[in-house]
């Protein structure tokens, strides 16, 4: 049977296939699909870790333990997991053992471009990359036989693109994959230094094995239609050329990225006249291909940036210009990101703006008190990073500024990362203030729950890491849990936090907005008494404009949260029913 699926959902249907028993991974778009469509499957256990390290290490630990495992990330999720998978690649495997990782050209929800294929590379790990959602099934499947057969992990790597567009997939059986023995071996799985050296060797061994492999490797393809100009790609860029060049190019269309074959390369460039490489990000490929003396074009006629697209590389390849779209010439109106109406983050960075303090912040959905009207945020790095950040600033420029400095992070994130920076600033005698923004859910990645929710990603009830307890766990004395739509209260913690000598956490609880549990009675209205004082504009709030004469709150966009009857100076804005 053919169903037609996301590639996401196809890589979770290729591990089921492949009789994956254990999964273990934390969410990021756009990887979050593939652990959230393994949920169907009751016969693989899947959880969401606290973060991608403690992901990859179940994942490791269940191919140690005899079963085939998977743990799945975007591209940033692999930096954190770099520790245990660079250490895996010398340990080899029991069970097969696969790292998923979406890479994000063009920024869609990222912080950078990174290109995983490098992290392959280093870490001396093969990796598939699919160009669609039936390859995306059968790369998985296979990335199993390889891992298994060669004694290594293996990376799956995705993209936007094809992480999130949709074509058919053959649907087949489970077949279960035997749990194999467990053996003590500690010269193989305990890397101190002497036991590492000898699993060097190991690697490299098997690193020339599975580059002989590549030659024959059935997903490393030539497609001959006799011209001049052969093109060498992979993944959603291979599909891209097919689009814009159909039978006026041959193709050699590489399935597996790393290690790359040599005299399959060599054999295709003697053929053609001219080659192309086309990849997006890095001159992976293209690097690759100029090492073995062959004559390419990349990078020299493509973008180093964001996604390709087929016209840009008809243009390129044909010399044809691209087609003249007839576009309306009407100034169409820009819609930037702003947080949902009814966001508990957006009474945080209203009163965090009014302060005029300096705000270290966290990767969210908070990341757009960025933005104006909030405009309130002042550096965003990493997962967890506000709070190092912050904790850096503030021995750069003295208590002082520590004290018109906060850090904000959301409930998940702290989790993630948050937790260690906490104690650093406890342990080295730091007074910065950290602004935990407890929503009760993951957000931005779509409403995954996280320790902090009590439940598992199965919605089993399980332990809930209450924050504040776990804040004075670790020796922060001031912590207070304050609702941020009651503005003048949070204002009044704010200013008593940053004047403390010492560190403290406010943890600015209110429930996402668009959780089903959160129901608000009532819609806003301004009265005909309003003042024009756009007090309510400063929100950035999308059910409220300004309609040259006064603020005006829509009902199709306006769910009834109040933050806006709370703000403004002369009680004009009332609850009435909804209609």
């Amino acid at each position: 049977m053919k169903k037609l699926l996301l590639g996401n959902a196809a890589v979770a249907r290729g591990s089921y296939e492949a009789g994956v028993q254990v999964v273990s991974s934390y969410p990021g778009t756009p990887s979050t699909e593939i652990t959230e469509q393994i949920v169907q499957y009751d016969e693989i256990y899947a959880e969401w870790a606290p973060n991608e390290k403690v992901a990859a290490e179940v994942a490791i630990g269940a191919s140690i333990g005899g079963a085939r495992a998977m743990s799945c990330m975007k591209h940033v999720g692999l930096n954190v997991m770099a520790d245990p998978v660079f250490t895996v690649s010398y340990t080899g495997v029991n069970g097969g053992l696969l790292f998923c990782v979406a890479d994000d050209q063009g920024m869609h929800s990222s912080q950078n471009e990174q290109d995983s294929r490098h992290y392959a590379e280093s870490a001396k790990m093969p990796m598939l990359e699919p160009s669609d959602s039936a390859e995306c099934k059968e790369f998985t499947k296979l990335a199993y036989t390889i891992s298994e057969q060669f004694d290594t992990p293996a990376f799956l790597r995705l993209s936007t693109r094809v992480s999130h567009s949709q074509s058919l997939v053959e649907l087949e059986d489970r077949k279960n994959a035997e749990l194999k023995p467990y053996e003590k071996n500690a010269a193989k799985y305990v890397m101190m230094p002497a036991n590492a050296i000898k699993r060097h060797t190991v690697v490299e061994e098997r690193m020339q094995k599975l580059t002989e492999y590549a030659e024959t490797c059935p997903i490393n393809r030539v497609e001959e239609n006799g011209s001049k100009i052969g093109i060498i790609s992979a993944g959603i860029t291979y599909m891209y050329a097919r689009e814009a060049l159909g039978d006026q190019a041959d193709y050699l269309k590489l399935g597996m990225i790393y290690p790359m074959p040599k005299k399959l390369l060599l054999d295709f460039a003697e053929k053609h006249e001219i080659i192309y490489v086309i990849e997006e990000l890095d001159p992976f490929i293209e690097k690759h291909c100029r090492n073995l003396g062959i004559s390419v074009i990349g990078k020299s006629a493509f973008s180093l940036l964001g996604e390709y697209t087929p016209h840009q590389i008809r243009s390129v390849v044909l010399n044809e210009a691209e087609p003249d779209y007839n576009v309306p010439q009407e100034i169409i109106p820009v819609r930037p990101p702003v947080m949902c109406a009814g966001c508990p983050h957006r009474g945080v960075f209203y009163v965090l703006h009014k302060l005029k303090l300096h705000v270290s912040g966290d990767i969210g959905c908070y990341t757009l008190g960025a933005v104006a009207p909030l405009n309130s945020m002042d550096t965003t790095i990493c997962m967890g990073a506000s709070i190092g950040v912050a904790m850096g600033m503030a021995k750069a420029r003295g208590n002082e500024f520590a004290k018109k400095t906060v850090s904000v992070i959301g409930d998940s994130t702290f989790i993630h990362s948050g937790i260690t920076g906490l104690i650093d600033i406890v342990y080295n005698k730091g007074i910065n203030t950290i602004i935990i923004l407890d929503n009760s859910i993951t957000g931005m990645t779509g409403h995954q729950d996280n320790p902090t929710t009590g439940y598992t990603i199965r919605k089993e009830v399980t332990k809930q890491v209450n924050l504040l307890t776990l804040c004075k766990s670790v020796g922060v004395e001031r912590v207070t849990v304050v609702d941020p739509f009651d503005v003048n209260q949070f204002e009044t913690v704010v200013k008593q936090e940053v004047a403390a000598e010492e560190p403290s956490v406010i943890i600015a609880q209110r429930p996402c907005a668009l959780l089903k549990t959160v129901k608000y009675t009532g819609l806003c209205k301004i009265g005909e008494d309003c003042k024009k004082c756009k007090v309510c504009m400063q929100l950035g709030c999308p059910a409220i404009s300004f309609d040259g004469i006064k603020p005006t709150i829509h009902p199709t966009q306006c769910n009834g949260c109040g933050l806006c009857l709370n703000v403004c100076p002369f009680g004009c804005i009332k609850k009435e029913d909804a209609q």
